[in-house]
Formats: structure tokens, sequence, C-alpha cells
């Protein structure tokens, strides 16, 4: 299985690189996990609607042009499809029974997703209804990755 995250800006704080990189040496024995940051846009306090699509559609068009063919596109978005992490355990392993083999996760940046970007996913994916900010994001999602592997190979992990 191949798990890529593609993101928008780059992870600043040395505390979430370590953390996605322990999450990155775990997940090894499971699958082969690329991690694609995109340039985010500098958005003004004040930024006008007009302004903020201009900014969307620019990092939406970066998006998706590292999406590949074939990938299973899964959006993280607040107002999309919720799981307990047995339930992304057990959809992940319904994908890859059909035969999916890579599954692609995006993550916006502080202003969200462009709607090209949330046409084009094949699922719309929420972890909360609260907002995180995208660095930290990244670092859940690592870890729900990883306890669904784990859950999936019926491993023990802490609940």
């Amino acid at each position: 299985m191949k798990i890529t995250i593609v993101c928008v800006g780059k992870m600043k704080e040395t505390y979430y690189r370590d953390a996605v990189e322990e999450y990155r040496k775990r997940l090894g024995r499971y699958c082969t996990l690329e991690i694609i940051e995109v340039a985010d846009e500098s958005t003004p306090e004040d930024a006008s609607p007009g302004e903020k699509e201009r900014i969307l559609r620019k990092e939406g068009t970066r998006i998706l042009e590292r999406l590949r063919e074939g990938a299973f596109v899964c959006t993280l978005e607040i107002g999309g499809r919720k799981f307990s992490s047995e339930g992304l355990a057990q959809w992940m392993r319904q994908l890859t029974v059909r035969g999916t083999s890579h599954i692609t996760f995006v993550i916006g940046g502080s202003l969200g997703l462009h709607a090209s970007v949330r046409d084009r996913a094949d699922l719309a994916l929420s972890f909360s209804d609260m907002t995180f900010p995208h660095q930290l994001m990244r670092v859940i999602l690592c870890e729900q990755v990883y306890r669904a592997f784990r859950i999936i190979n019926n491993e023990p992990y802490h609940k």
C-alpha cells in the first residue's frame, strides 16, 4: 500500500516534524509514506473574498498537479465523513480488498481547499468539527493511519 499526503505549506516547528518522522518510521512496515508539500500563498488579514478565492485557486492548482492517476483521493474537510479509528481501519481494508493500492490524503492551507480539489476527491474525511492547524493535522493523520494499520493487522495499540 502507498499512502501519500499532499499538504499546503511547510512544516515549520521541529516538534511536528519529529512526530511525523516517528510515524513515518512506524508506518514503514505497513506502507510506503510519501509527503508532498506544495507552496502556500500569503494571506493578508483583511483579504477580500476575491483575494481569498485567488489564493485558494492557486493552492488548488498546485495540489491537483501532484495528484497521481489511479490514487484514491481523500480530502480532509470539517464537513466530511467521520469515522472512528476502527471505522477508518475498516474503510482502508475495504479499499484494499477492492484493489486500491494508493491512497492520497489532501490537507489544505489556512483557507481550506479550493472547490476544484474538493470536486476531485473520492471522499471528504473529517477528523472533527474543530479546526486544527494544518501542521498538527499531519501528525494526527499519520497517527490515525498508523493506528488503522495496527487494527487491520490485529496488533495491539493503546485505546
